[in-house]
């Protein structure tokens, strides 16, 4: 044991580093005084005996101390102090009454190291511990601190039993038992530094900062029970004494202002842990909350999904609107998302415009979906009132469910993946992760920069796909598809770059070559046929929208009524720029459409305020179109609402002439798809042009 002690000391200390080095060398010279104890009691050297084993005492208590207290800080440190001090007067009222009391009585100085000493370093190891325990030193992260408070405790308990039992009159059961249980305590101690040394070598040196863990804060209410543990002891003396009529009132009132500052303090305790775990802006869990919920779900195995929404669109808002009305928009956000989860589930915001659900009880993927979906329509139907204007949250949802096996930083990061994926997409909608789903960030930063001079090298083609009359089959016109020839990927489809060129603002000047090409393209055609391009939302929000696609048509020479421009209803961030930059396109006789109608949310609010001029109906659809009500019964109530508004009805999507007769049945005016077209260069535009009109 000797020989354990001190090469334990020896390699903890030479391992570590920083504070943790001057804490652990403290406990090489504690083990260094177990020795020297143990040695000069065995020898009959007892006032030596003494001396060493008192010093080891202050000195394991000023190395418990250190590892809390290196890491504090003004305030802080402060903090420490006084709940340490909480626990040290009640430890000391116990010592006062049981062991000191009895031994001034009695005049007995010839062992008082034992009887008064040794209890009094019994304090200073309660003070250490203490100190550890409140600032959340015994976890899993720190398994050598635990082991070592632990043998400290046992030096603890050794001694609280050798003065309990140790003069009853049996010589023999009750030091054997106090030497039994110092020997245990020396031995983890030993272990603790070879543990800590072990550790350190490895390169996994603990950390010096202490914090409370989650699932132990009963540990922040060692004080307040120190508390009521020392009242206790007075009410129990003064009733044992018969001194109620001296004493009584006054502990009485102790016990009354006691248990007021007691509350008081519980109640700020709990405050304090409220907004170390709440956003301030909106009330919602944080994100140290968050992860402190998610760990212990993951570890327990509990069916969860993890949503991660990012708000669309949200720095526009700020920058047009202000960072009041952002704030707004946040607030009212997370109002949504308290309306839209269930009692179990956990509404976060982690920072910025960045929120996540923890959803409780998900028994398949479908439930996850669901939630999602209904956060989407609830924010879209829930306008947050700027001024004049309403702006509406809009948002990108990746979802993930945990699966047996995975970690807390998996689902994170699973959910992470397809969040990515979501906001990719640019629908305001929902991306599940499944298994093998590739993170393409790395992808598309790469993906980005080549973006970047691919406009000037002509590596960009414009196909066109055309549209047909249903009524007489007769073309109309065609829609301008953007394609990149790139130089070593080949063919990069809109889905693929079209995203990243939003995020990086590449899209204005992709857009530009795509209207001045089919500005110039479609010249070549019959004078009846109009162009249809594209507009994104990023586009949307730039104030030289105006003047840039004016600009285009002087340049090329084509009259306004030949272009139409198609946005998604869902592109409209900003309306005080986008719709009066619609209003005044429009008013040069250009048409405006409005791509996917249906796919998004408030669609009719829209409607409401946007000049549009033709309604393109999705393509998903017009693959529901079987013949039956059901199957029709969207589309339909489209074509319907554009005969009330006056409006032009365009299919996307035909790909059979049975779909074709149907809408052609229910009103719908015209139309494209495989079925008439495939996307195709200018040239074969003009010869498949020329083929119909013949």
């Amino acid at each position: 044991m000797v020989t354990l002690n001190l090469v334990g000391g020896v390699c903890a200390v030479r391992a570590s580093r920083g504070g943790n080095r001057t804490a652990w060398l403290m406990v090489a010279a504690g083990q260094g005084l177990i020795v020297a104890t143990n040695t000069a009691m065995g020898s009959g050297q007892f006032w030596l005996g003494s001396a060493c084993g008192m010093a080891m005492y202050a000195t394991f208590a000023l190395a418990a101390l250190t590892f809390p207290a290196q890491a504090l800080r003004g305030w802080a440190l402060a903090g420490l102090v006084g709940e340490t001090l909480a626990v040290l007067g009640c430890g000391f009222m116990f010592v006062w009454y049981f062991v000191l009391r009895p031994h001034l009585a009695e005049h007995d100085w010839a062992h008082w190291p034992l009887t008064v000493g040794f209890p009094l370093g019994d304090l200073l190891l309660l003070i250490g511990i203490a100190a550890v325990v409140l600032r959340g030193g015994l976890n899993a992260s720190s398994p050598p601190l635990t082991l070592l408070v632990g043998g400290l405790s046992v030096f603890l308990l050794a001694d609280a039993g050798f003065n309990a039992i140790g003069d009853d009159g049996n010589h023999t059961t009750g030091p054997l038992a106090a030497t039994m249980m110092g020997a245990l305590a020396a031995l983890c101690v030993a272990l603790a530094s070879l543990w800590q040394a072990a550790v350190a070598q490895r390169g996994g040196q603990q950390a010096a900062v202490m914090r409370r863990q989650w699932g132990a804060e009963w540990f922040s209410y060692l004080p307040n029970a120190a508390v009521a543990l020392g009242l206790a002891l007075m009410i129990v003396v003064t009733v044992r004494h018969g001194q109620l009529l001296t004493w009584g009132g006054l502990v009485l009132g102790l016990i009354v202002v006691t248990a007021g500052v007691t509350l008081r303090q519980i109640v700020s305790l709990r405050e304090s842990r409220q907004h170390e775990t709440s956003d301030p802006l909106t009330g919602l869990t944080n994100r140290v909350g968050l992860d402190r919920q998610l760990v212990r779900a993951v570890r327990r195995g509990e069916p969860i999904a993890l949503l991660l929404v990012d708000l669309d669109g949200f720095k526009a808002v700020n920058d047009t609107y202000g960072h009041r009305a952002g704030d707004m928009l946040l607030v009212e956000f997370a109002s949504v998302l308290r309306r839209s989860v269930r009692g179990t589930d956990v509404a976060c915001r982690v920072g910025g415009d960045e929120f996540v659900i923890l959803q409780r009880e998900v028994t398949e993927a479908a439930d996850a979906l669901a939630l999602a979906r209904r956060i989407l329509a609830t924010a879209a139907s829930s306008p947050v009132p700027v001024g004049e204007h309403a702006v509406v949250a809009r948002a990108s949802v990746g979802a993930a469910l945990a699966v047996p096996g995975e970690t807390a930083d998996d689902v994170r990061h699973h959910a992470d993946i397809a969040m990515y994926q979501a906001k990719r997409a640019a629908v305001h909608g929902v991306v599940l992760y499944q298994a093998g789903m590739m993170d393409r960030r790395a992808d598309d930063a790469a993906l980005g920069r080549d973006l970047e001079e691919a406009v000037e090298s002509g590596q960009l083609r414009v196909l066109y796909q055309p549209m047909i009359d249903l009524e007489s089959g007769q073309p109309l016109g065609a829609e301008a598809l953007v394609r990149w020839h790139h130089p070593v990927r080949g063919i990069v489809g809109p889905l693929d770059f079209i995203p990243v060129a939003e995020r990086t603002g590449a899209i204005t000047g992709v857009g530009l070559f795509v209207l001045e090409q089919a500005c110039r393209d479609v010249q070549a055609w019959p004078d009846h046929l109009y162009v249809s391009v594209n507009l994104s939302p990023r586009q949307l929000q730039d104030r030289t929208l105006v003047p840039d696609v004016l600009g285009v048509l002087r340049r090329t020479g084509l009259s306004p009524s030949r272009l139409v421009l198609e946005i998604t209803e869902s592109a409209i961030v900003d309306d005080r720029i986008a719709v009066p930059a619609l209003e005044t396109l429009r008013s040069k006789g250009i048409r405006i459409a409005i791509d996917d109608f249906g796919t998004g949310y408030s669609s009719l609010q829209y409607l409401s305020r946007l000049p549009v001029d033709v309604l393109k109906i999705d393509h998903s659809f017009v693959a529901e179109l079987d013949g039956t009500r059901q199957g029709s019964a969207i589309t339909e109530a489209v074509i319907r609402l554009a005969e009330i508004l006056g409006l032009t009805t365009v299919a996307e999507g035909i790909e059979r002439p049975a779909q074709a007769d149907e809408l052609r049945a229910l009103g719908c005016q015209a139309g494209q798809g495989f079925l008439y077209a495939k996307p195709q260069p200018a040239a074969d535009v003009t010869r498949f042009v020329g083929a119909l009109l013949r």
